[in-house]
């Protein structure tokens, strides 16, 4: 690999790590919210018997979780391609998901699950990465 190859290629394993820690921290913050209820005839009834906040957050990290983790998955193969249009498509790919990326933190954010400061600090990060796979994109595009 190339300097500027390792250089990515650590930008989205440090990316991914943040995105592994932001999937435990709020599955556990989301775990430890507690249910509303009210007392009927001296009995707690729960507004919401299954905590359905719980399974929209676990699903919406689950497809973070994938799609960050992947773009480190998909550039480590770009640079081990077997050819330059491998080297192209897995480039495509790891922009993809970058890009997806950045629709899965916005949606928890304007959901309340990430607080602003929170959302800035890892959706630039993932901005960062984005600008850099379009930049590859685009030099692999115009090399023909």
């Amino acid at each position: 690999m190339s300097e500027i190859s390792d250089k990515i290629q650590e930008k989205c394993l440090a990316f991914g790590d943040r995105i592994v820690k932001l999937n435990d921290y709020l599955l556990k913050e989301a775990a430890n919210k507690k249910p509303t209820y009210k007392m009927v005839n001296g009995k707690r009834v729960y507004d919401k018997p299954v905590p359905v906040y719980l399974q929209s957050v676990a699903n919406i990290c689950n497809q973070l979780l994938r799609a960050g983790t992947s773009i480190g998955a998909n550039n480590a193969e770009a640079t081990n391609a077997v050819s330059r249009q491998d080297f192209r498509a897995k480039s495509y790919i790891a922009l993809k998901e970058a890009r997806e990326s950045l629709y899965w933190l916005n949606l928890l954010h304007r959901n309340g699950y990430l607080e602003e400061k929170q959302y800035e600090s890892i959706y630039a990060d993932a901005e960062e990465l984005v600008r850099i796979l379009v930049a590859r994109c685009k030099k692999l595009d115009t090399e023909g």
